[in-house]
């Protein structure tokens, strides 16, 4: 009995040392890959395979409209809360409830721990994970840094991850050059970007575009710095 709980004690400890670690890590150096990335090439759903477009770029070399749309359309209460949007929560399982169509009550903060730490499977126990990873990166990285991890591990089509690769492959531009309307037109997909694209916009993605682009007339952020 005593072994056995001297083994969970040390791999309760591995745990803590592990995932701390990595998110301090992370809060310095870029994201290279992420589980997700790696899942998608095995699934073989990419027709990419293992070569998905994915390149870095830092929150200083991103047009301010790219967080900015992402805000307006993902989690408006991103500066104020600190990492969960219980009205938001509260509300998306209302919805669920009597039997509206499903939405999302996770956070920017959320879907970044999610994204960069976790795999996209929903389960009890990946959002027990998922709760865990945002309170520690709320705890060590700052609302820019959340959001610069965001903008470049996020996927925005098939096989294409962050800002950087789909500005290249859907606007033929580097990030720094996306217009406004560019960056509200990606914000748009991000609840299906597998379904929903930038590069062809449906009617519908245009009509979201455009409800985007009027609630991002009230979004201040503090970055990037220009």
């Amino acid at each position: 009995m005593k072994l056995i709980l001297k083994l969970l004690i040390g791999i309760l400890l591995a745990f803590l040392v592990s995932t701390l670690s990595g998110v301090i890590l992370y809060r310095y150096v870029p994201v290279p890959i992420t589980p997700l990335m790696v899942i998608r090439a095995v699934e073989g759903n990419d027709t990419l395979g293992w070569h998905w477009k994915h390149q870095w770029v830092s929150m200083e070399d991103m047009p301010r409209y790219a967080p900015m749309a992402v805000v307006a359309s993902e989690d408006q209460k991103f500066m104020s809360h600190r990492g969960f949007d219980v009205d938001a929560i509260l509300q998306a399982y209302e919805e669920a409830k009597s039997g509206e169509r499903f939405r999302g009550g996770s956070t920017i903060s959320q879907q970044t721990a999610k994204n960069v730490f976790l795999w996209p499977t929903s389960s009890w126990v990946r959002k027990g994970f998922e709760m865990y990873f945002t309170v520690l990166i709320e705890a060590f990285w700052s609302k820019e840094r959340i959001m610069e991890v965001y903008l470049n591990s996020i996927e925005m089509g098939p096989g294409i991850y962050g800002i950087e690769a789909v500005a290249h492959e859907h606007f033929g531009c580097t990030a720094k050059e996306l217009s406004k309307g560019n960056c509200a037109l990606i914000a748009a997909t991000l609840p299906n970007p597998r379904k929903f694209s930038s590069k062809h916009p449906s009617r519908y993605m245009l009509k979201r575009k455009s409800r985007i682009l009027r609630e991002m007339r009230h979004i201040s952020l503090p970055f990037p710095q220009k």
